[in-house]
This record gives structure tokens, C-alpha cells and sequence, in this order.
């Protein structure tokens, strides 16, 4: 498989780069965490401009028609500069949600908006929080008249902040289903948690109660379709990490540069060499992972192998990601560890994101029941 970059693709990167390097630097994301975790003007500018939230959208639903691989560029960039938006849980979750598992109602109502950036949304998965192997769990939704009643509660809905829709995961006759909830629906409640990474902001969704029309059930019934889609976000998610990972190597090597100890640059030591080197081993590990998993998907593969891939990617990224942002705040040394000093901003989105969709323990359990599976 080439996983080289042709030219198109380097230009969707090179464009993220250029535009997230100007508009979303370090005290613009820094003002976006004082002001709750979103940089409202960079979104617009992202929705209704640039059209990124269209780019893996097929274009018969107003997107692009690209695939997850351009996508995955896109977040790889946005890992990088630390994105204070809703790219993620639009994109990423929501989008391929509809696009894999709704029915073609759903599609034609809800995508063209998301694909035009004139709808933000996110996802409400499970009781757990983000966690694609118990979609479902946590709401149940009973068939009332010709309307269906929500209970129950998912305490990770990630980027709640200025959201317009939440796709519910709930169980309905034992089975996973979706529903679209709008974030002013009477009866639920959105209550912002602190985090970790006050640029992800993430609320607990409370339904009381909740009355919706029956047009709001979102899905087909295929229960594969849903954990699909899941898989394509874990791919997006790794590939935010990766780009995280790689600006925590570029940080790390301008820093070693510039240092002086005894007399000359820190770089220059052996011991900080085979350091950085260690972190450029994992983050090449992780964008072979990432951008193989990306291909795969765009190639079309079986579900058994998206599951293979999405766990590759996932694990590679994760492990990537948070040891090169522990490795920044040490080889920054005593600075490293300030709030004036980005590292730490790296660091805290990492240990956020490694359990965001899966931990990799949680995803190499899925991979090893199937290969246990395959081998009875």
C-alpha cells in the first residue's frame, strides 16, 4: 500500500497547516480555554468558509465526496495546533453516524446542513461516555403513540458548547438506535464537567422524560453499520493524535536547539539525541497506522478488518501521543512544567484523548475476541 501523499492531498494539508498555523497559534487557543473551550470566529470561518465539515461527506448530501483519508489530514493538522472547535464531533462522529447508518431520511435531512457548517453537532454514546463497544447503554427509549420517550443519562457528550444537535444512543427493545435530539429539546438537560483539557469541553446529557417524534429515530436497525461509523471517528480521533504527537516532537526539537547547557545546545547531547529519536520511532509508527487505517476504509474493506485497522490506528496514535508529550515537558526541563510553556496543554489533550472512543487495552480485548473467534 502507497501511503505517500499525491498532490491533492498535500494541498488539503498544506492549506490546514497554513490556516490553523495563523488562526488557531497558541494565545488563540489559550483565549479559547478563558472562554469555555471554543474559538467561536475560527468555527465559523471553518463551517461556513472552508468547508471542512463536508469533506468526507458524500456528495449526493451536498459534501465533497472525498474520504476519511482527507479527513484524517484535516485532523491531523488540528491535533497539531489544538483545534478549540466542534471539527471532531461534527465531522467525525455525527457525520459518519448519519452517513453509515441512517436511513435515507435521516441523510437528507440532517447531512446537507452538516456538510454546509449550518449545523453543529455531537454524540451522546453510552453511560460510560465514549464508548463505541456499549453504544446505547445508559438511555432507553419506549415506543409512545407515535412518538418515543427518552430516559436515562450519558455522562461524556463531548464539545456541548454552541452545539445545535445531539445524536442519543439508546436502547430501544434491547438493540442500539439513534435519535436526534436538538440541544434546546424541553426535558434535557446538558450540564458542562470540568476537564482535564479545557479545550474539549464535555457535558453530562440528563433526559427526563424526553417526548420525540418518530422522525427522530435516525437509524436503519443495522447495528454493524453503527459500530462502522464508530470505527471511522477512532481513525479520525488517532490521527488528531498523531498531529498532536508530531507539533509535541517539533516543539521539543526547536526547544533542544536553543537551550544551552555547559556551554552548548542540550540537542547536541547524546542522551537527548536517542530521546527525540525514540519519539520520531513512535510517531512514524503511528503514521503508518493512521493513514494505512484511512486508506483501508477508503479502499473498502470487511468490518473484521476495519476493526483490525481502527485498533492499529487507535493503540499507535495513543501511545504516540502521550509519550511525546511527556517528553516535551521533560526535555523542556523545569519550564516545562509552566503554564507559560505550551507542553502542557499537549499533554493534558493527550491522557484525554487516549480514553476518547476505546482505550487501546479496550480495543486489543475487541481484537483478541475476534481472533479467538476466527480460530474456534
Amino acid at each position: 500500500m502507497n501511503l505517500e501523499l499525491d498532490q491533492d492531498r498535500q494541498m488539503i494539508r498544506d492549506a490546514a497547516e497554513d490556516f490553523l498555523s495563523a488562526y488557531s497559534d497558541s494565545a488563540k487557543v489559550r483565549a479559547a480555554h478563558e472562554a469555555g473551550g471554543m474559538d467561536a470566529g475560527v468555527w465559523q470561518r471553518i463551517a461556513a468558509e472552508l468547508g471542512w465539515c463536508g469533506i468526507a461527506v458524500p456528495e449526493e448530501h451536498g459534501g465533497l465526496g472525498l474520504g476519511l483519508f482527507e479527513l484524517a489530514l484535516l485532523q491531523e493538522q488540528a491535533g497539531r495546533f489544538l483545534l478549540a472547535a466542534p471539527l471532531f464531533s461534527t465531522a467525525c462522529l455525527a457525520a459518519p453516524l448519519l452517513a453509515e447508518a441512517g436511513t435515507d431520511a435521516a441523510r437528507q435531512r440532517w447531512l446537507p446542513a452538516l456538510a454546509a457548517g449550518e449545523l453543529t453537532a455531537t454524540v451522546a454514546l453510552s453511560a460510560r461516555g465514549l464508548d463505541p463497544f456499549a453504544v446505547g447503554d445508559g438511555v432507553r427509549a419506549e415506543p409512545d403513540g407515535n412518538a418515543y420517550v427518552l430516559t436515562g443519562r450519558c455522562r461524556h457528550v463531548p464539545q456541548v458548547l454552541g452545539t445545535d444537535l445531539v445524536i442519543v444512543a439508546v436502547r430501544l427493545g434491547g438493540e442500539p438506535a439513534l435519535f436526534a435530539l436538538p440541544a434546546d429539546t424541553a426535558g434535557a438537560t446538558l450540564m458542562p464537567l470540568e476537564t482535564l483539557d479545557q479545550g474539549r469541553p464535555v457535558a453530562e446529557l440528563v433526559l427526563d422524560g424526553v417526548r420525540l417524534p418518530a422522525d427522530s429515530w435516525l437509524d436503519a436497525g443495522d447495528v454493524a453499520a453503527i459500530h462502522r461509523a464508530l470505527s471511522h471517528s477512532a481513525i479520525a480521533l488517532a490521527a488528531e493524535q498523531l498531529g498532536l504527537a508530531q507539533q509535541c516532537l517539533d516543539l521539543t526539537v526547536a526547544y533542544a536547539q536553543e537551550r544551552q547547557q555547559f556551554g552548548r545546545p542540550i540537542a547536541g547531547f547524546q542522551a537527548v539525541k536517542h530521546r527525540l529519536a525514540e519519539v520520531l520511532v513512535k510517531v512514524e509508527a503511528a503514521r503508518s497506522a493512521v493513514y494505512g487505517a484511512a486508506a483501508e476504509v477508503d479502499a473498502g474493506v470487511s468490518d473484521k478488518e476495519l476493526l483490525f485497522a481502527a485498533a492499529s490506528a487507535k493503540s499507535f496514535a495513543d501511545a504516540a501521543a502521550r509519550f511525546a508529550a511527556q517528553e516535551a515537558i521533560q526535555l523542556h526541563g523545569g519550564v516545562g512544567f509552566t503554564w507559560e510553556y505550551d507542553p502542557h496543554l499537549y499533554f493534558k489533550r493527550a491522557q484525554a484523548f487516549s480514553h476518547w472512543l476505546g482505550s487501546a487495552d479496550a480495543w486489543r480485548e475487541r481484537v483478541a475476541a475476534q481472533l479467538l473467534e476466527d480460530a474456534a
